[in-house]
């Protein structure tokens, strides 16, 4: 089996055609027309569905240790998606697959899917080829010692040199060793030629360009062990070739593929849209008059500056080293607070713009001369090198770089966004639905129970009506949601269940804070206060906390999980006699 399956991970994917009119591989032989490596079909890649197979194997083992009845060729397409939610939603990952494991429903799942701040713990547990059978591990690594910020900066200054290196780069790597505590080189690719111990992961970006300006088929995109590319659109290359430079459709220049460092800094890089720049507009500030392209700039360089600081001090151990980075973020919290009284005198537009771009360089200024004013050492060594990196970055503005396999490809219906650049951008898919949903709506993955646990902010819903807008536009299927169950907003139950009919996937919909944990409304905002998003790295109380309160979720519902995973299972068996 293992032979097979590296068989699939080096080959399969790339000799299939694009088309879709073959699905075998092409006979290399003389004279045949070489092989394209764009494939263009709604059908799962033959690794993918190779692995899908075997995986199938776990889960009707699993099923029958749980008193599920399930034949071979009835085995139910279960997915557990995880939101984003920054740290909150890495951590609270890790305890929901934990308790699976420890009630014995983990290896019921065929696939596992993630965005934004799911995707770095998913990063972190395939780094395990079994991690399935291994989540004391799993959850002890995110309570020990981070990564040494010689080796964070050790990687950067390797990625520095490449043609695509971007805040990105920093991001990722500072989030992998301060909340994830590993530096993981691997690639993504690397993992098609594994067994299938585990669930299938698929990971979510979406792509910036069309984001803004693009229609809803150009703008998610799924990256799996096997495969990246546009859900809505059906072309892939194989993940090996993702960031190679491609033209018409033809591969030109095979690149190294991006390692799993770098791919959580795509995955996980919220900060990346500037319209999440309005949750830390501060009060004095939040009036439409001041909030032009230079203030929005501001904005973003100092949060941007701040969370990096928050990073980096999770990987100082010398207490002195830490209080200095301590320190340079309260000198940029004065000097950002202090503007205040500048902007109340009376000023015209232009006026307003140039005092705000002497802000965001003051700003910058700052963190240089901080920099410069550190005791000689390997402290201020390191410091100086992230300075000269970070502050360009900051002022280019520039996230998820990479080449565009779509550059130029012979399809005029495909948006301009992307056949027009010979890079686009991926980044955080939160924005659009902080639940990865959409590669696993529709014909292709055959879905028929969704689990997700909710770790989003704000309304808590706001998934779940999304992600049915969604499911419209692009004619899915998708469950129908009570609006009566909307009202729920403020303070919610702790288990939903929508069920689905016909191709519509049932969903059991767990949101992290619910009347089972908060005794009220009130109690409900101040824990989502308490562990919001963009706040500095969790301390390990909280994140103890917070791994208490989602395993006691999981084992509170497991009743129901155990329920709908038997109709489901009734429901694939009840599809395979219809045929």
């Amino acid at each position: 089996m293992q032979t097979q399956t590296r068989f699939a991970a080096f080959g399969i994917c790339l000799s299939l055609v694009i088309p879709g009119v073959l699905t075998h591989p092409v006979d290399k032989t003389e004279g045949t027309a070489p092989e394209r490596p764009i494939r263009r079909t709604r059908s799962l890649c033959a690794g993918e569905q190779q692995y899908v197979d075997m995986r199938k194997q776990v889960v009707l083992e699993s099923l029958s240790r749980l008193d599920i009845n399930c034949t071979e060729d009835s085995v139910p397409h279960i997915v557990l998606l995880a939101s984003g939610g920054g740290q909150r939603a890495a951590v609270s990952l890790v305890a929901s697959l934990y308790q699976m494991e420890k009630d014995g429903l983990l290896d019921s799942l065929l696939y596992l899917g993630g965005v934004s701040g799911s995707t770095w713990s998913m990063a972190s547990l395939y780094s395990d080829p079994e991690w399935s059978s291994n989540m004391d591990r799993a959850e002890s690594k995110l309570l020990g010692e981070g990564v040494e910020l010689a080796d964070a900066l050790e990687w950067l200054h390797k990625t520095a040199k490449e043609d695509d290196f971007s805040l990105t780069d920093i991001w990722g790597v500072f989030t992998s060793a301060g909340i994830m505590k590993q530096i993981d080189v691997r690639c993504l690719s690397d993992e098609a030629s594994r067994n299938a111990s585990n669930p299938y992961p698929i990971y979510s970006a979406i792509e910036k360009h069309c984001y803004s300006e693009g229609p809803v088929e150009g703008k998610w995109f799924e990256v799996s062990p096997h495969e990246a590319g546009f859900t809505e659109l059906d072309l892939f290359v194989n993940t090996s070739l993702l960031g190679s430079k491609f033209r018409m459709g033809e591969l030109l220049e095979k690149k190294a593929e991006m390692d799993m460092v770098k791919l959580q800094g795509v995955l996980g890089c919220a900060l990346a849209h500037e319209e999440v720049v309005v949750d830390f507009i501060p009060p004095w500030l939040n009036e439409a008059e001041f909030l032009n392209v230079a203030a929005q700039e501001y904005l973003r360089v100092y949060n941007a500056l701040d969370k990096l600081i928050s990073l980096t001090r999770m990987t100082v151990k010398d207490p002195t080293a830490s209080s200095e980075l301590g320190r340079l973020q309260r000198i940029l919290r004065d000097k950002a607070n202090q503007n205040e009284s500048a902007l109340l005198e009376p000023k015209s537009i232009e006026e307003i713009k140039v005092h705000f771009q002497q802000w965001t360089l003051e700003l910058l200024t700052t963190a240089t001369t901080w920099s410069d004013s550190l005791e000689d050492g390997a402290f201020k060594v390191h410091v100086s090198m992230l300075t000269k990196q970070i502050i360009p970055l900051l002022l280019k503005w520039e996230w998820g770089t990479t080449r565009n396999f779509l550059y130029q490809y012979e399809d005029s219906s495909l948006p301009t966004c992307l056949l027009a650049k010979e890079r686009f951008q991926l980044v955080d898919a939160g924005l659009l639905i902080n639940v990865g949903y959409p590669p696993f709506l529709g014909d292709k993955r055959d879905i028929d129970l969704i689990i997700a646990p909710e770790y989003s902010a704000g309304d808590i819903f706001e998934t779940l009506t999304l992600a049915r807008d969604y499911a419209a536009q692009v004619k899915k299927p998708f469950p129908v949601i009570d609006d009566r169950i909307l009202e729920d907003k403020d303070w919610p139950k702790d288990c939903y269940v929508f069920e689905g009919k016909e191709k519509e996937p049932t969903i059991v919909y767990m949101p992290l804070f619910n009347r089972q944990n908060c005794k009220d409304a009130n109690q409900f905002k101040a824990k989502m206060e308490e562990f919001s998003t963009f706040q500095g790295p969790f301390s390990q109380e909280m994140i103890e906390s917070l791994l208490q309160i989602a395993k006691t979720n999981m084992k509170n519902n497991r009743e129901t999980l155990l329920r709908e995973i038997n109709k489901a299972a009734l429901r694939r068996r009840n599809k395979r006699k219809s045929i």
